[in-house]
């Protein structure tokens, strides 16, 4: 499997890489996560009490990233700021499974906005494009397609599919279960963040993956498609 990316959405501000796993075991709890896991969500509870997004000049970046590409703002939540509000309305962030908890805690601590997909259902490779409108998409919790708007920046396989539209909406196809063995992180960021710092909480991911999950992983930066 191979990555790509347009250069029209980079030029948009948007910032990625993707962080791969290899060989993990996603099964069952670890106590060990579980104490850290309590641990930082009360340090980021605590953290973001009295944040005030728009005064965040990283959250703040995906919306000015969505105006720059014309999505509406009011129905089209960045994934890390919605995060933050369920952390701060619930006081605790709902389990689903290892993968999952871990790029959800990391992209609540860097503010970037976090994928995980099983790339063992992925058909072909993953390419960051702008939408035209014709690609297949069923968000995850549905189990019928619905309609793709034009210009929108999403991560699609070479089936025509959409597996992550914006940063915001995932899907069913490659959802990361307990049985997943092979997996890719979207990170992303944007105009408030530097490449550097994107790249390092992808290595943050694969650090915290490989200790808690096992495999072996590495950082992937996307080549870039004219």
């Amino acid at each position: 499997m191979e990555f790509f990316v347009e250069r029209a959405v980079l030029d948009s501000g948007v910032k990625i890489v993707f962080a791969v796993i290899e060989g993990m075991d996603n099964t069952g709890r670890d106590a060990e996560w579980d104490a850290y896991r309590s641990a930082k969500l009360e340090e980021l509870y605590q953290r973001y009490e009295n944040l005030i997004v728009h005064e965040d000049a990283v959250l703040e970046g995906f919306n000015i990233l969505h105006d720059h590409v014309g999505v509406k703002r009011r129905k089209n939540i960045p994934a890390s700021e919605n995060l933050i509000k369920l952390l701060k309305k619930n006081h605790d962030l709902f389990y689903i499974n290892k993968a999952v908890d871990i790029y959800n805690l990391i992209s609540l601590d860097s503010k970037l906005a976090l994928g995980a997909h099983d790339m063992d259902k992925v058909e072909g490779n993953v390419t960051l494009r702008f939408t035209n409108g014709t690609e297949k998409f069923v968000p995850l919790g549905q189990s019928e397609p619905i309609p793709v708007a034009e210009h929108e920046y999403s991560y699609c396989d070479d089936a025509n599919e959409v597996l992550c539209r914006l940063e915001i909406r995932q899907v069913n196809k490659t959802a990361v279960t307990e049985g997943a063995k092979n997996v890719f992180y979207i990170v992303q960021g944007n105009e408030a963040t530097t490449e550097e710092y994107v790249r390092g909480v992808a290595q943050e991911i694969i650090d915290t993956t490989v200790k808690y999950c096992g495999g072996t992983g590495r950082v992937v930066v996307p080549r870039e498609l004219e």
